[in-house]
């Protein structure tokens, strides 16, 4: 007869054998959840890029080069692409128009709305986005959220409780 010690020990290595293999399988997904990101912010920047560029002005890049050696040093200068900018919602506007962090946002909460669920506090987007619920990490969602709420696509209907505004909330993120 197998003393108990001995069964206590085969099952702790099956155990750990498989938290091992799961968090193999973890590994890969996240590295394919990566790839997968990028393709897609890749492929935003693409659409806006071409949408640029078949803008009516063209892009203005007629403009920029009739501008001058005044203009150069601004040309040269890198974009404030860092911070992104949130247009006031209105009839017709798309998600799509804003940046990826915004409409993860947008996704989360419409996928709340869609099941009739409630609203969502930032420390919980947190961890739905798979983010450390740290205070850095969940007041820039946060600060994102509030900006959503002050351009019309969410609303704040107690603090810290967010869902998405009425007239996105109808829309579905549809243009």
């Amino acid at each position: 007869m197998p003393s108990v010690v001995g069964l206590l020990e085969a099952h702790e290595l099956a155990a750990r054998r498989r938290v091992d293999e799961l968090r193999e399988e973890a590994d890969r997904i996240q590295a394919e959840l990566v790839a997968a990101e990028q393709d897609w912010q890749e492929w935003a920047i693409a659409r806006r890029r071409v949408g640029t560029v078949l803008a009516p002005d063209g892009g203005s890049i007629a403009d920029e080069e009739a501008a001058g050696p005044r203009d150069a040093d601004a040309r040269s200068a890198p974009r404030q692409a860092a911070k992104s900018q949130v247009p006031v919602w209105r009839e017709g506007l798309a998600w799509s128009v804003l940046s990826v962090d915004y409409q993860r946002i947008l996704e989360a909460l419409g996928d709340r709305h869609r099941l009739h669920q409630g609203p969502l506090t930032c420390q919980e987007l947190a961890v739905l986005f798979g983010l450390d619920a740290v205070p850095a990490k969940v007041e820039a969602l946060r600060s994102k959220a509030k900006r959503l709420v002050a351009r019309g696509w969410l609303a704040e209907r107690q603090p810290g409780q967010f869902t998405l505004a009425q007239g996105p909330a109808g829309q579905g993120g549809a243009s």
